[in-house]
């Protein structure tokens, strides 16, 4: 198949597209964001393994719904990951002045009007909530909404949603109630809310949904531990469609504390929205967020007969342990990296197919250098590969993590689009080591972690308490027929590795307007050579043929 021309971000002095182009040599006043940058998309030359034909076999993805510090709609989530927003702020949902770290990604204004009744609103903890709205926004995107989710069989359709903490309001306030008041003020619903399993359990209680139902709780790589386990009830045939993903509101007091007390969170009080600096040699701790991310998964026979939408397909995945440490992974990165090469073999995709990684990325000493030494053991060749952190703009989402970060990635792929890291300063790990770094190639960042970024960037590596791994892997496919090759993407969300592979043969639609909206720096050469600023973006004008983002009317 032939190939979409490949984005280049690296003009020579002898191109003449890139001659006109306004130049703008300081670095240092862009500030801490980063513009989004376009996937570069590449044909493998190596053949993949043998992957699954069977349509009953093959997992489709077919809607995604979240709950996020960016709001409940995944256009505009993505949307403000591109425009490289934080979501970090200083708490004020509880009175924080006390602890150490007083901030977080919390969600606010959050309403689920029109998914919840009132009564049962007012019960839930929000770890339900986020769930409940995420999982009926999911299928209302998979074409599931109304009248037309009683056209499935629901005795064939299950629920897997994952949580690291479970109701952790509700289990706190009953403590509080059984030691200020006694045993006879904790409410009945303490049990049932609190439990990991009542985010699975409720949704299919509201939507009818009787096939597999239960919850994974592997911390930060619950979400995935949930897409692999989802997607092999459909491979086996005990299920024709799952909702799977993670769920997660542990920024509450005695959340927060405990993981002061693990010595895990940033204590940048004085600058919350820098303090998720992932790779950044002054990181010091990760950022708690919170939501939930959802995706619709269906086996492919039975999304085409409903004709529904297919945004991408689950080629495969693997779970594992490492075996070492409770909190900290190994410094090689040995776990990750066989659970990434396990997944690729499950998916039937080589290392040489990847070409953009979704990191983990917590912005924590130890875990973020263990990631950049397992993605050294897989890919042996990574130029050209793209790499970027959510979690430098939403925080650590714990159990939701991988739920959000796998949306990211789907939009990633979908849109050609990929959002920056922000808060990578000139300060870059020196522990890394940089001789075979290909500078000119850094995504738009200032420090040579940049470079890691741009080199490294095809797969969504990352790690969790407990380190706990898993890998899926996915493949972009669109109504049911195959279209031009034009990339693929592995992700490893909290130990656990998300691949998917995008199809696509048109030109983006609106790509332009995302231009002119976002501002895109072209960077090149010299570490301190940046092409097209959001200061310039007012003087840019697009002409077909003529400038670095289209050539020919493909994207070049």
């Amino acid at each position: 198949m032939e190939a979409m021309q490949s984005l280049s971000f690296r003009p020579s002095p002898l191109d003449p597209l890139r001659k006109n182009i306004p130049q703008f040599t300081n670095v240092r006043s862009l500030g801490a964001k980063r513009v989004p940058f376009i996937i570069t998309a590449s044909a493998s030359t190596v053949s993949a393994p043998k992957r699954e034909k069977d349509p009953k076999k093959r997992v489709v993805i077919t809607g995604t719904g979240l709950v996020s510090v960016f709001g409940n709609d995944v256009d505009t989530y993505y949307d403000r990951l591109l425009a490289g927003e934080s979501g970090i702020s200083l708490i004020d949902r509880f009175d924080a002045s006390k602890f150490p770290t007083r901030f977080g990604g919390q969600i606010r204004g959050f309403t689920s009007e029109g998914y919840i009744d009132g009564k049962n609103d007012r019960r839930l903890d929000d770890c339900l909530r986020y769930a409940i709205v995420a999982g009926k926004k999911a299928l209302e995107n998979a074409d599931l909404g109304g009248d037309r989710l009683e056209k499935i069989d629901k005795e064939r359709a299950g629920v897997l949603v994952g949580t690291g903490m479970g109701g952790l309001t509700v289990f706190s306030d009953g403590v509080q109630n059984l030691i200020e008041k006694g045993h006879r003020k904790i409410t009945p619903f303490f049990i049932p809310y609190a439990i990991t399993n009542m985010g699975s359990a409720l949704l299919g209680i509201d939507l009818g949904f009787m096939g597999p139902n239960y919850s994974i709780s592997t911390a930060c790589a619950t979400s995935n531990y949930c897409f692999y386990a989802a997607a092999n009830h459909i491979r086996r045939g005990e299920a024709d469609l799952m909702l799977a993903g993670g769920t997660e509101a542990a920024i509450i007091p005695i959340g927060l504390g405990g993981f002061v007390a693990c010595r895990a969170l940033s204590q940048r009080n004085d600058d919350p929205q820098t303090a998720s600096r992932p790779w950044d040699k002054e990181r010091d701790g990760f950022v708690m967020g919170e939501g939930a991310g959802i995706l619709v998964m269906e086996s492919l026979e039975h999304a085409m007969k409903r004709g529904a939408p297919i945004i991408a397909e689950y080629l495969g995945g693997a779970v594992n342990c490492d075996a070492y440490h409770m909190t900290d992974p190994r410094a090689d990165g040995l776990g990750v990296s066989s659970c990434i090469l396990s997944s690729l073999e499950d998916a039937g995709v080589s290392p040489e197919e990847v070409n953009y990684i979704n990191a983990h990325a917590t912005s924590t000493i130890v875990g973020d250098l263990a990631e950049i030494n397992a993605v050294k053991k897989v890919f042996k060749t990574t130029s050209g590969i793209k790499m970027n952190a959510t979690k430098s703009m939403i925080g650590h989402c714990l159990g939701a993590a991988g739920g959000l970060e796998a949306i990211a990635t789907i939009k990633a792929i979908t849109t050609g689009w990929v959002h920056p890291s922000i808060n990578q300063f000139l300060s870059w790990n020196v522990i890394i080591p940089v001789e075979n770094l290909d500078v000119e190639g850094l995504m738009l960042q200032k420090a040579i972690v940049s470079s890691l970024m741009d080199d490294f960037a095809a797969k969504k590596a990352s790690k969790n308490l407990g380190y706990f791994m898993a890998l899926t892997t996915l493949e972009r496919i669109g109504e049911g027929k195959v279209r031009e090759h034009t990339g693929d993407v592995l992700f490893p969300v909290e130990f656990s590795c998300v691949t998917f592979k995008i199809f696509r043969g048109e030109i983006l639609e609106g790509v332009v307007d995302k231009i002119l909206k976002h501002g895109v720096f072209l960077r090149c050469g010299p570490t301190d050579k940046v092409y097209l600023s959001h200061q310039k973006m007012a003087d840019y004008k697009y002409v077909p043929g003529e400038n670095p983002i289209f050539m020919n009317n493909k994207m070049s």
